[in-house]
């Protein structure tokens, strides 16, 4: 609703103008003012849209007490009240931005049409104002997500219609430069605090922030003038403050590396998972480099595990031999007597490298991570376990629904190219399977092999075409995909007891009665 404010020194000239407007607008909210020094005051409590502004009156005068209002609140119209004899002050007063003038006296029709115009006016402002705050909401809520697609690209090597360089370049960031990775661990019913941290990334004009995931919420910070540390402390810091003391258990923040460019990010989020992995210590954050280095013998015989065949393993779905390696690592670290914590470390990066392998398969998995210290190998042994479990289910899942959707195209592809001659290398072609691997899985899945169902595909539009008298059997032979009408009659009967003639003839003579 529009407010209005009636400047006068005359109350029946306030009161006469207020009954015109409440007959004319009656959807107005109206306040009055008996001089300038009161309309001055009341334009700061009620900011009004509109003064209706006397020119003579005691005290300031109206041009004054336009003057004085526009320098608090220039948004705020004004249309001059005046007789003949002061129009000078009306046309400094039209300098200063009043939108028009009203003569004392004037008809109610003229008032009407002076004050309608500006109302009018002060509609399609704000309508305008309601557009453009859609839009940059809009325009907001669409940057967000394109700053959680790039997080996303850049960490976990997902591919997305968008090309990341056509999200940078949205985001208006350079794609070159130091960054790190900040891993903060948000415990279960905190997520709400996720706004509250994006304020504050935000501030910082130099951070996006990933999507929160498993409890999970990774950010890649661009390098500024302060020292890596005092950098990543700092922003550790206001993130942790969001919380009161009461929430803080459980918060904890991992930090990554400094990597030379956004290309050579997943290293630092890989070790910033690393040092979020023990949240014991009274200080809610760590650095990975502050991670105690393993003696050589053991890192060494870690670095021979990472390299051994994993990736390979992961491929051919060999996962009780994964299952075997970890055990016998795990073993190992305890033989040598290493602290559980830093094992408990290591085994996590053996567990990302993994999950790295399922995941550049395009498999959708959650990163594993330990939800508490192990306190003894017995309990990194089971909890490493689950986690490798957790990940061959997701490995499995995937493969069934490949599996489902590529049975899906098969037989969508043999149904709309059935008059074709369609070999199990034509189909391998199709969908980059072995062709002894689809004849394998079309059997297995459907209880039937690929060249029945494609002479049933046949038959079916045979039988329809079969409907039109004017088409002959060897018309219908070659457009279903036979080549002899004898050889197309055989197969056509041993599927449906009939020959193709028997069949039209039964299905004329069955329309015939229905005519």
């Amino acid at each position: 609703m529009i407010k209005i404010l009636i400047v006068d020194d005359e109350q029946i000239e306030r009161e006469g103008m207020e009954a015109i407007l409440n007959r004319a607008f009656p959807d107005l909210i109206i306040e009055q003012a008996n001089n300038g020094n009161s309309a001055v005051e009341l334009a700061a409590s009620f900011k009004p849209d509109l003064v209706l502004m006397d020119v003579q009156m005691p005290g300031i005068n109206g041009l004054e007490a336009v003057e004085q209002i526009l320098a608090e609140f220039p948004q705020i119209k004004f249309i001059m009240v005046t007789a003949y004899d002061t129009f000078q002050y009306v046309q400094s007063a039209l300098k200063l931005g009043a939108k028009d003038y009203i003569l004392k006296p004037s008809k109610v029709s003229e008032i009407r049409t002076t004050i309608g115009k500006v109302l009018k006016e002060i509609e399609n402002e704000r309508e305008l104002q309601a557009e453009s705050s859609l839009q940059r909401e809009m325009l907001q809520r669409t940057l967000a997500l394109v700053e959680t697609d790039v997080v996303t690209q850049l960490l976990f090597d997902h591919v997305h219609e968008v090309h990341l360089n056509m999200l940078l370049e949205m985001l208006e960031i350079q794609s070159t430069g130091q960054v790190f990775v900040m891993n903060v661990i948000v415990p279960e019913g905190m997520e709400h605090f996720y706004t509250k941290m994006k304020t504050i990334v935000r501030k910082t004009k130099s951070g996006w922030m990933g999507a929160l995931y498993d409890g999970q919420l990774p950010i890649i910070i661009f390098r500024n003038g302060q020292s890596y540390r005092s950098q990543a402390i700092s922003l550790a810091r206001d993130i942790l403050l969001t919380v009161n003391k009461e929430q803080k258990a459980g918060w904890f923040i991992g930090i990554g590396n400094v990597c030379p460019t956004l290309d050579k990010i997943r290293p630092s989020y890989q070790e910033a998972i690393i040092a979020s992995s023990d949240r014991s210590l009274p200080v809610k954050y760590r650095f990975y480099q502050d991670i105690p280095v393993m003696n050589d013998s053991v890192s060494s015989q870690q670095v021979r595990y990472l390299k051994k065949d994993l990736s390979d393993q992961v491929r051919l779905g060999q996962w009780d031999q994964i299952k075997t390696n970890l055990s016998q690592l795990i073993h190992a670290y305890e033989m040598e007597g290493i602290e559980i914590l830093q094992a408990q470390q290591f085994i996590l990066a053996a567990l990302w490298s993994i999950w790295s392998v399922i995941n550049n398969l395009g498999i959708e998995a959650a990163t594993p991570f330990f939800h508490y210290q192990a306190s003894n190998y017995r309990h990194l042994r089971s909890e490493t376990i689950h986690l490798l479990m957790e990940m061959k289910n997701s490995s499995d899942r995937h493969y069934l629904s490949l599996e489902a959707d590529t049975i899906y195209q098969v037989k969508q592809y043999i149904m709309e190219n059935s008059q074709q001659d369609i070999s199990l290398e034509t189909l391998s072609m199709k969908v980059g399977l072995s062709p002894i691997y689809i004849s394998k899985m079309f059997k297995e899945k459907l209880g039937i092999n690929y060249i029945d169902f494609l002479t049933e595909c046949r038959i079916e539009k045979a039988k329809k075409m079969l409907a039109d008298p004017e088409k002959s059997i060897k018309e219908i032979t070659i457009e279903v995909g036979y080549h002899e009408p004898n050889y197309f009659s055989k197969v056509f009967k041993k599927l449906c007891n009939v020959t193709p003639r028997e069949y039209r003839k039964a299905l004329l003579g069955l329309k015939e009665t229905e005519r």
